[in-house]
Parts: structure tokens; sequence; C-alpha cells
């Protein structure tokens, strides 16, 4: 059994460093990417999204209409603004729409 320390520590310290030890950064980057699409896009392009995956900085976002896909690929640059702006951090450099 482990001894305890006196050292007071917040909780946001003691996660932050959960995270690093074990190296999930990557996973929850994915779960800010898709909370950070949500919130960016509304519901209106929401609802036409089915898959959104992040892989190696490349944001793949698979949409059920052709017309939405054809109308947000004339502003990818400004998604991937919005979305590394929402995390507080770049983890997209590039965006598929499928």
């Amino acid at each position: 059994m482990t001894k305890r320390t006196n050292d007071h520590q917040s909780i946001k310290d003691v996660l932050k460093s959960f995270v690093t030890e074990n190296k999930l950064e990557k996973g929850l980057d994915k779960v800010h990417v898709a909370e950070a699409w949500q919130k960016q896009m509304g519901p209106a392009i929401q609802k036409y999204t089915h898959v959104i995956r992040l892989e190696r900085q490349t944001l793949y976002v698979s949409l059920t209409s052709s017309v939405l896909r054809e109308e947000l690929s004339y502003g990818k640059e400004k998604i991937i603004r919005l979305i590394n702006e929402e995390i507080g951090k770049e983890v997209i450099k590039k965006l598929v729409l499928k």
C-alpha cells in the first residue's frame, strides 16, 4: 500500500498529470474535436454529419448531404481555425469532407 502525502493539489492538476503519464492526450483530443465540431457548426449541420474522426492531425467528416459537403469545402481553412481555437491548441491541420 502506498503512503499518503500531505501535499495539497487541485483536482485539475492531478487529472492533468494522470492524462500526461498515461498518454491519453490523443484520445481526449478526439473527443474535444467532436464536441467542437458540434458547437461550431450548430444543429443544422450536425443533423447531416454522419461520422467525425481525427487521425494524425487530419479531421475526417462524413456528411450525408453532397450539397452541404460542397458548401463546407469552400470554408475548410475557416473551419479548421474555428475548431482549433475552440480546443485551445492546434490539433487539426487538414480537413477531409466525405
